[in-house]
């Protein structure tokens, strides 16, 4: 088995390209926040994770690599990231907003993810729950129709949505394993995280970033306004996912 420090390794950018350094200027001050030393996720998190700045900011990288095209498109800037890992119950979540974010990660979390002392299923849950969460720093967010929570329904499928491709784009999930069959756009995560990367390997390798584009350019938003948006006249987001669900032989 791979060693975690070894792994790790293989994927952090010791020497950054000069484009690396352009999509870094997005992240500015990185500071991390141990509430829990004591506890035995928190050891299993250090022993995994020595140097915890080039780790996040290296996933960042990946992130913004799959929502944008470039460097200079329209990213929103975080000037600062207080990455914090803690006793407390759930998995993972982001706060804050307008460049000062925040994103917890739970020593609970880490010490499930090592139940049979596999440090291997801990760097990869801990590398897929970061590109979700630093999706919802850098992603945008549908424009004239509500707030995140709000009545309309699809400014959440969309967002979760949108985060879980990502995951799923930067394989950041196990496969088919961890696709759930069946269900609908509307239940967001993973239907429409695996939804959109299926779409983006069968009609348009930048789909994902076209839809988060559309969050610019679709107002009000809508799926349908969207997926014209991305693909051209002619696709709906209902006949979309049927042909998924086709394709996938859920139906």
């Amino acid at each position: 088995m791979q060693s975690a420090s070894s792994s790790i390794a293989s994927r952090m950018s010791n020497k950054l390209t000069e484009e690396d350094k352009r999509w870094n200027s997005h992240l500015r001050d990185i500071t991390f926040v141990d509430m829990n030393p004591e506890t035995k996720g928190s050891k299993i998190y250090h022993a995994l994770i020595s140097k915890p700045d080039p780790y996040i900011r290296s996933v960042a990288r990946e992130v913004m690599k799959c929502l944008y095209f470039t460097p200079e498109d329209s990213i929103p800037m975080l000037k600062r990231l207080d990455y914090i890992v803690r006793k407390a119950d759930g998995v993972s979540w982001k706060g804050g907003g307008n460049g000062f974010v925040n994103i917890t990660y739970t020593t609970g979390h880490i010490e499930r993810s090592f139940e049979n002392n596999d440090t291997a299923c801990v760097d990869f849950e801990t590398r897929g729950v970061l590109l979700h969460e630093l999706t919802h720093a850098f992603q945008l967010e549908p424009q004239g129709i509500g707030p995140y929570g709000g009545p309309n329904k699809a400014v959440w499928e969309m967002v979760e949505g949108t985060a879980d491709a990502v995951r799923v784009a930067c394989g950041g999930f196990h496969g088919e394993k961890d696709r759930p069959k069946g269900g609908s756009y509307h239940d967001g995560y993973r239907y429409i995280g695996y939804f959109f990367n299926w779409v983006r390997e069968t009609k348009d390798a930048d789909f994902i970033r076209k839809m988060n584009r559309s969050c610019l350019e679709v107002v009000p938003w809508s799926w349908n306004g969207a997926v014209t948006y991305a693909l051209g006249k002619g696709y709906t987001i209902d006949s979309l996912w049927d042909e998924y669900m086709r394709a996938m032989g859920d139906k």
